[in-house]
């Protein structure tokens, strides 16, 4: 349960980092710009995926609701290869973006990643 919980983290603070980051690193007009890209990039080549996670969420919270053990138990693997999946595709999309940043704008982007994994744990 607890992994599952940690999956719909990853993708509300992926989206809050993201946000926060592009603010919180002082970051240039072209640095902004080639940003913003590398995110919608991320959106339309994900568009599939990131809708078949969303779907499975609402499933799972739909079945915690309901107290429906059985469809809970079916989706847990699901939720759980979606969860290494979305993983995957933040870590890469880290990396494309510290590729725009400088050394001070990584070191803080590094300590606003550290900061989102200790409210998840």
């Amino acid at each position: 349960m607890k992994r599952i919980a940690i999956a719909i983290l990853i993708a509300a603070f992926s989206a809050t980092i993201a946000f926060a980051g592009e603010r919180g690193l002082n970051l240039s007009d072209a640095q902004k710009t080639q940003w913003q890209e590398i995110r919608r990039s991320f959106h339309q080549d994900n568009r599939a995926f990131l809708d078949s996670f969303r779907q499975s969420m609402r499933e799972f919270r739909e079945a915690r609701e309901s107290n429906d053990t059985a469809k809970l138990e079916s989706l847990r693997p699901v939720m759980q290869a979606n969860r290494a999946q979305m993983q995957q595709l933040r870590d890469a999309q880290d990396q494309k973006l510290m590729s725009i940043l400088n050394d001070e704008q990584k070191a803080q982007f590094e300590q606003m990643k550290a900061q989102r994994r200790r409210r998840r744990d």
